[in-house]
């Protein structure tokens, strides 16, 4: 008979135990997360981010193009949510030396790779709101 049933998810850079095992943490960029969940929403968490993100998946922009294209975000909140995401390696920022200066916006492979993930989502909101809109 088995007293106690503990599960054990392995992925390919932890190992995590649950009901009172041994926990490893992941450490990236001078933070600890607990598990990948908690790693990935670090990194993309944030009003803007996603949008960001997922506007830049039709190719390069410059930063007049993404505050156009989101509409309401502050020039502070765009730059700080960019440099969030060009710290993650998930956005890449191209400076053009000439005057006035041009700096481009693009997507990394990291982040091209989590847009069939985030294809889901927007699949998944649309049919939430059609399921509970009201008319």
């Amino acid at each position: 008979m088995i007293d106690k049933l503990v599960r054990t998810y392995m992925y390919p850079s932890t190992s995590i135990h649950i009901n009172g095992g041994n926990k490893k943490m992941l450490r990236l960029h001078d933070h600890n997360f607990k598990c990948e969940m908690e790693l990935t929403v670090y990194l993309i968490s944030g009003k803007w981010k996603i949008p960001i993100i997922w506007n830049l998946k039709e190719g390069t922009m410059r930063f007049a193009e993404i505050k156009r294209q989101l509409g309401s975000v502050t020039p502070k909140m765009l730059t700080q949510q960019l440099r969030e995401l060009e710290e993650a390696n998930l956005v890449k920022r191209l400076i053009y030396a000439e005057m006035p200066p041009r700096v481009e916006y693009s997507l990394t492979e990291d982040a091209i790779s989590i847009l069939p993930i985030l294809k889901q989502l927007s699949q998944w909101g649309n049919n939430y709101y059609n399921k509970n809109k009201t008319n």
